[in-house]
């Protein structure tokens, strides 16, 4: 019997496959298409995420870029946890999550999670953060894919 939340996960893996199909057409559709909300889980640009932090906040977001910087840690309560910075061409963003990191530095992946545009932890804030449900790499999607 499939959860909610694996559902869930099942239509934005979906999703992000024909994403990745269409990217190479994206150019010839009308401009009305190219930034669908965060609530249809199509991939977002991070330079969309960092143009329009407001209109995302703690919406469900789906993103791909290169790992970097990977922070393996252990919450209070003892469970692995990690963080990396997510960077592709037009910007950066931060990615942590509860579990064991299945990817590497370097690699291309796809982040599928909850955006906060800041988040208060004791007196520092963190902006433009990604709270992942996946960390999948795009290898794994379609390796004729990657290049």
């Amino acid at each position: 019997m499939m959860t909610r939340q694996s559902a869930i996960r099942s239509r934005l893996f979906a999703s992000a496959v024909v994403c990745l199909l269409l990217l190479p057409i994206c150019p010839l559709l009308p401009e009305s298409l190219g930034t669908a909300p965060a609530a249809a889980a199509s991939l977002i640009e991070i330079a969309e995420l960092l143009a329009h932090p407001e209109q995302y906040d703690r919406q469900d977001v789906m993103v791909t870029g290169k790992v970097l910087n990977v922070q393996l840690a252990t919450n209070r309560q003892g469970q692995p946890a990690y963080g990396f910075l997510l960077q592709d061409q037009a910007g950066t963003l931060k990615v942590v999550s509860l579990g064991r990191l299945e990817v590497h530095e370097g690699d291309q992946v796809i982040v599928e999670g909850i955006f906060s545009r800041l988040r208060q932890v004791g007196r520092t804030v963190v902006y433009n953060e990604i709270k992942a449900l996946s960390v999948k790499p795009l290898s794994r999607l379609n390796p004729d894919l990657v290049g």
